[in-house]
């Protein structure tokens, strides 16, 4: 029997999906790199979750570092993990044409990573999420601005507002954005967004945000700027959520609802290296 039991694990690990690389997947002007994690035994027309990684990070890094793919095997969906071009591994949040719907940057590159699993794998059109972490998190805010048509929801680990990075350079460091001084009103905040992609008359994804209250790379003003951005962007207030809940997800988080489509959560004392929520993603996104 062990002999048997040990044979079936073996053939369990043997027809264990990885993590593939796909190269042509149309367009992509800035040569992003699509990585996809597909398990062995997906239900007809899956949700797709898009994994934006760090600065420094790899599509592989993220794969192994997270729990998305793990989640995957779970609940029956699609992980695409994209990489950026760039040495550095950061994301281009910082240009016009990433910042511009089709405008030719890496938003364009994501962007028919989901067109392509939608066409080619069978991808729920109404069931696609994006989440990043830090650049990620950053081009996670971007693409729910420049393709708000692809994505129903994303969460964003330690990011900033979209657009608060511009320097009309490809992959750039806006130093006022990443300190916390790029302050707007609502209002502001809603127009950089709309003027992302100006054809957009429909729906913005749900946005979860969240942030460490001692972070020293992306400094904490950014997770108020960030809820005043959608809070622009939906109609709510910033100021004054509808509900604050201590110790959610987590200690020592504070998780305030602004309305159904935003929601923040603030980690007292936490540092810009948060930990990920995976299975809170995974209400969020309505999966489980």
């Amino acid at each position: 029997m062990k002999t048997l039991a040990w044979a079936s694990t073996l053939l369990g690990l043997a027809s264990a999906a990885q993590l593939q690389q796909v190269s042509d997947f149309g367009s992509n002007p800035s040569n992003v790199r699509m990585y996809v994690y597909k398990p062995d035994n997906l239900p007809a027309n899956p949700p797709l979750i898009v994994a934006v990684h760090w600065c420094s990070g790899t599509a592989q890094a993220y794969y192994s570092g997270s729990q998305y793919a793990n989640l995957a095997d779970q609940h029956g969906f699609i992980v695409v993990y994209p990489e950026s071009p760039y040495s550095g591994g950061c994301w281009d949040v910082s240009s016009d044409a990433s910042l511009t719907h089709e405008g030719g940057g890496d938003t364009q590159g994501i962007a028919s990573m989901v067109k392509y699993s939608i066409s080619e794998y069978g991808v729920d059109a109404s069931r696609v999420f994006v989440t990043g972490t830090s650049s990620g998190a950053m081009m996670t805010n971007v693409l729910a601005a420049t393709y708000p048509d692809l994505f129903q929801a994303g969460s964003v680990y330690a990011g900033v507002p979209a657009g608060c990075f511009y320097t009309g350079t490809v992959n750039g460091w806006n130093s006022t954005c990443s300190g916390g001084n790029s302050i707007a009103t609502p209002e502001q905040w809603a127009s950089i967004v709309h003027d992302m992609h100006p054809g957009c008359h429909g729906e913005y994804p749900r946005m979860y945000i969240y942030h460490g209250s001692e972070d020293a790379v992306l400094y904490p003003q950014n997770y108020d700027e960030t809820i005043k951005q959608w809070a622009g962007v939906f109609g709510y207030d910033p100021d004054a959520p509808i509900e604050t809940s201590p110790n959610d997800p987590a200690s020592p988080y504070t998780k305030s609802v602004y309305g159904d489509k935003l929601v923040g959560a603030l980690g007292a004392g936490v540092s810009h290296n948060l930990p990920r929520f995976e299975q809170e993603d995974m209400e969020w996104f309505g999966i489980v």
